[in-house]
């Protein structure tokens, strides 16, 4: 009687780290799990077209992620996405005329922003806006001018 109680405290020990490990990996998986309140600072773009761009997709530069999406918002004025960006505080040094643009990981894969540095000697602050934005490609869109210049073609 003593040893199988002491099986099932073991076993349920094994199963409870068995619940946080899964806890912590859905964290990563839903991007929850990274949650910085280091410091950083705010960056806002406006784009033509968002596609399926969300809330907390990452911001990256040459692959590396130094940020996530923050809020995105509807300019009802000039009918365009305004998205506001949070980057790490450790990356502090992007110049001013730096380039955002949506990109979308894989062939259809989850769409993230992919920040280009520029040349300025000012840097980008809190509260910046960045003025050189590409839109989403939507894969649609493509195909359908695909379709239509092969049509005009015959």
């Amino acid at each position: 009687m003593h040893i199988s109680r002491t099986v099932e405290v073991i076993v349920g020990f094994f199963v409870a780290i068995g619940f946080i490990a899964l806890f912590f990996l859905s964290m990563q998986v839903s991007n929850l799990g990274s949650l910085n309140s280091d410091g950083g600072y705010e960056v806002t773009a406006r784009f033509e077209n968002i596609g399926s761009l969300k809330v907390r997709s990452p911001v990256t530069v040459a692959g590396v992620k130094v940020g996530r999406v923050s809020e995105i918002e509807f300019d009802s004025e000039t009918f365009e996405a305004f998205v506001t960006m949070k980057i790490d505080g450790r990356f502090d040094q992007f110049p001013l005329d730096s380039s955002a643009s949506i990109l979308t990981a894989g062939l259809l894969g989850e769409q993230y922003i992919g920040l280009d540095p520029g040349g300025d000697d000012e840097l980008l602050v809190n509260q910046s806006e960045l003025e050189i934005t590409q839109s989403a490609l939507l894969l649609e869109k493509i195909i359908g001018q695909f379709l239509f210049s092969q049509n005009s073609d015959e």
